[in-house]
């Protein structure tokens, strides 16, 4: 019924608005995320893609912020409705899903951050190269054996690796 749903009172429809906002800058934010990343041939070059990164790190930080104030508003009215005394309706308490709502809009906005930073460390400097020296090994005396000079005599002395 379309009258139920403009009935309702101001800040129910103000966290609802909000909370529609912070799926679709999630949603879109998401979607930024992965064309901004590295490992995918979509987006062009490597600073087109970090502008993207962090295109995508502000709708998360958004979308973060909507979700933790629609929250929060709602938060606030029920708290001050639970100790009016001259409240007479139904009373409510918080409940799990305001404490998830919060714990995601904060997971949220640290995702954003981090997405953010994440492409101030590639622009600045170049990734630096590390030198590979080579994996230290202990010769036995099979591999002395078949590295030398292929005489085809068998080895006259067998240690534990000579099997293996």
């Amino acid at each position: 019924d379309i009258s139920l749903a403009f009935s309702l009172t101001g800040y129910i429809q103000a966290c609802r608005g909000l909370m529609i906002s912070a799926v679709c800058l999630g949603f879109f934010g998401a979607i930024f995320g992965l064309v901004g990343m590295k490992c995918t041939k979509v987006g062009g070059s490597d600073q087109t893609k970090a502008k993207i990164a962090c295109l995508a790190g502000l709708n998360f930080i958004l979308s973060g912020l909507c979700s933790m104030t629609s929250c929060s508003l709602y938060a606030n009215r029920i708290t001050s409705e639970f100790f009016d005394p001259s409240f007479v309706a139904q009373k409510y308490e918080l409940g799990a899903a305001l404490f998830i709502g919060w714990a995601g809009a904060s997971l949220c906005i640290i995702g954003g951050i981090i997405f953010c930073f994440s492409i101030a460390d590639n622009s600045n400097s170049a990734r630096r190269g590390y030198a590979y020296n080579g994996a230290t090994s202990v010769m036995s005396s099979r591999t002395k054996v078949h590295n030398s000079v292929p005489d085809k005599t068998p080895p006259k002395h067998f240690d534990k690796n000579a099997y293996v």
